[in-house]
């Protein structure tokens, strides 16, 4: 056959389809979007089908998450409350339990240790750690706004990756609002840091952190050159950013594809509006690294991980690539369907993929 004659024959085959689909097309709804001149978009009320590529056990789980019970339940009505018993009832009610299945998954054992003043907890595969990463230690940084999450989602995100790794983790306590402010918790990795640094190389030392916990490990490594302290050997920013967290076209998607109510349209406020960083200058390159390809630059090798229905994936996508701008080294993985720091369930078949992710990642770029 000619190649005239194949591409006739693709052709025809295209608008025998064509013709197939707009003849069961549904029919237009006579709502159609809106698009302002600032470019602002409006769009009438859609159902939206549960991602294809995202397992069954995640399908079950979100439309748990959307039962009435849950909605019944205090996790969903917290945040009327104040700040100290929202912390109690995240750790309740949501870590806690997430806490004791991931222990039952990946044995480990804790050790309370306080650093230069900052409280950590030593998290240890039960055997012990590798022979092979016995030179190598992992810092994390928790998630929680920045104002919740102390020591129970340091447990939740380092449990998978110490036990499946055999890595020694230090989750690390640092000071967050409203109690504290910027630059508190970079000043606390810092001194957990140059501690580790008296029984570690610099090169055999990672960071990571999920949410706000991923947002302090970009702030750490700025943080760090500006202390003139040396690079790390890798870090991981999950379910978040260097900078900028909560803008971009996710800020809208994560939401209403969760099933919540979409924000107000206009400028993101949502790093500055946390107290965390009230009064802080947003363009620092000590808050946004993301801004400032000079600091990128001498970032470490870092790995991105984030999902498509995570309100802080546009700010990801952003990083990744600034930092391949920059001339930095840096992976990003995405999992569709998921919402933000999914891999909290350590039941979901994604969640052990991204654990596997993480390890190899530390295990690649650790000692080079």
């Amino acid at each position: 056959m000619t190649l005239h004659a194949k591409l006739a024959g693709m052709a025809a085959l295209c608008l025998a389809w064509s013709a197939g689909a707009l003849a069961q097309a549904p029919k237009a709804s006579p709502e159609r979007p809106s698009v302002n001149d600032a470019g602002a978009l409006t769009v009438p009320g859609f159902e939206a089908d549960f991602s294809s590529f995202a397992s069954d056990v995640a399908r079950r789980s979100f439309i748990e998450e959307h039962s009435p019970a849950f909605y019944a339940s205090p996790i969903a009505r917290m945040h009327t409350l104040p700040i100290a018993e929202q912390r109690k009832i995240l750790d309740r009610d949501y870590l806690e339990p997430r806490i004791a299945k991931a222990r039952a998954a990946f044995p480990v054992k804790i050790t309370p240790q306080t650093i230069g003043g900052v409280y950590t907890e030593t998290i240890e595969p039960a055997g012990g750690v590798a022979p092979h990463n016995k030179a190598k230690v992992l810092i994390n940084l928790h998630g929680g706004g920045f104002m919740m999450g102390a020591r129970t989602n340091g447990q939740l995100e380092s449990i998978p990756v110490a036990g499946l790794g055999g890595y020694r983790v230090v989750a690390v306590d640092y000071r967050q609002a409203p109690e504290h402010r910027f630059p508190a918790g970079s000043e606390d990795v810092a001194t957990v840091y140059r501690d580790l640094l008296k029984s570690y190389k610099p090169e055999n030392i990672g960071i990571f952190g999920c949410s706000a916990g991923g947002l302090l490990a970009a702030q750490a490594a700025a943080w760090f050159q500006k202390q003139g302290l040396p690079r790390p050997g890798a870090i991981g920013i999950f379910c978040a950013s260097a900078g900028d967290l909560g803008e971009g076209d996710s800020r809208y998607t994560g939401s209403v594809l969760n099933g919540r109510p979409a924000p107000p349209s206009g400028p993101a406020r949502d790093m500055a509006a946390n107290p965390y960083f009230a009064g802080v200058d947003m363009a620092d390159p000590m808050v946004s690294p993301s801004r400032h390809p000079e600091v990128l630059a001498k970032f470490p090798p870092t790995l991105l991980i984030s999902s498509t229905r995570d309100f802080a994936m546009s700010a990801a996508l952003n990083t990744h690539r600034a930092l391949i701008k920059a001339g930095a080294e840096a992976e990003l993985h995405l999992w569709d369907g998921l919402q933000h720091f999914f891999f909290a369930d350590v039941d979901l078949p994604e969640s052990r993929d991204a654990f596997q992710v993480m390890v190899g990642f530390f295990d690649r770029r650790l000692g080079q």
